[in-house]
């Protein structure tokens, strides 16, 4: 939600967008000294934070998503590997891995 912000949710958006935009700013003071500053927005990934909803709730939050499941910790796992064989020129960048649904 630190993209967009939700109803319901200002404090967790406004952690978020806080999150982002240090994220952009720390890259830019670092980036002389060639350090890499980047983060990952997650959306909805099948881990235990999700372990008080029902089948039913996680069903109904796969089908917002456009592609029709929630992420993989693996998944964020192999972005994460990507980001840090990326060469110098990556940096400042809120990635979204998010199944379309962000």
């Amino acid at each position: 939600w630190g993209l967009y912000g939700a109803s319901c949710e200002v404090a967790y958006s406004a952690s978020k967008g806080a999150v982002n935009s240090f994220t952009k700013a720390l890259a830019k003071e670092l980036a002389p000294s060639h350090i890499q500053v980047n983060a990952i927005a997650c959306g909805a990934i099948d881990t235990s934070m999700n372990g008080h909803l029902s089948k039913e709730e996680l069903d109904e939050l796969a089908c917002e998503i456009p592609a029709g499941t929630l992420g993989k910790p693996e998944g964020v796992a192999r972005l994460v590997k990507l980001m840090l064989e990326s060469d110098d020129y990556l940096t400042g960048q809120v990635i979204q891995y998010d199944g379309g649904w962000i």
